[in-house]
């Protein structure tokens, strides 16, 4: 089964972060909205299909909530924040992680 998931974790907190809206995206469609729950998860994957047409995807994080909440004296750094990945294999588990600080933020292609 084919898979596109995600989570986002606070680096600054070492805590999932929660509430934070994110949708998928390919050749600038909507796929999913979803928002993270307390684990930082979506409390399902965005996409589960027995094949994932190949291509390019945009997972987008809208941070800038969780981050005004987070530090209520200053003005939040991020707004959005766009990883866009290759889906090359129709089959596989495409797991792309936000982490996040107030300041920066990584991402890598989790299992």
């Amino acid at each position: 089964m084919a898979r596109i998931s995600t989570h986002v974790l606070d680096i600054a907190k070492g805590a999932p972060a929660a509430g934070i809206g994110v949708e998928l995206r390919s050749a600038g469609d909507l796929i999913r909205e979803s928002t993270t729950n307390s684990d930082g998860r979506t409390d399902a994957p965005m996409v589960v299909a027995d094949r994932i047409a190949p291509g390019y995807y945009e997972m987008v994080f809208h941070v800038e909530a969780y981050l005004r909440a987070e530090r209520p004296s200053e003005p939040a750094f991020y707004d959005d924040i766009t990883i866009r990945f290759l889906v090359d294999n129709e089959t596989g588990h495409y797991h792309i992680p936000l982490l996040l600080a107030a300041h920066g933020y990584s991402t890598y292609r989790g299992s």
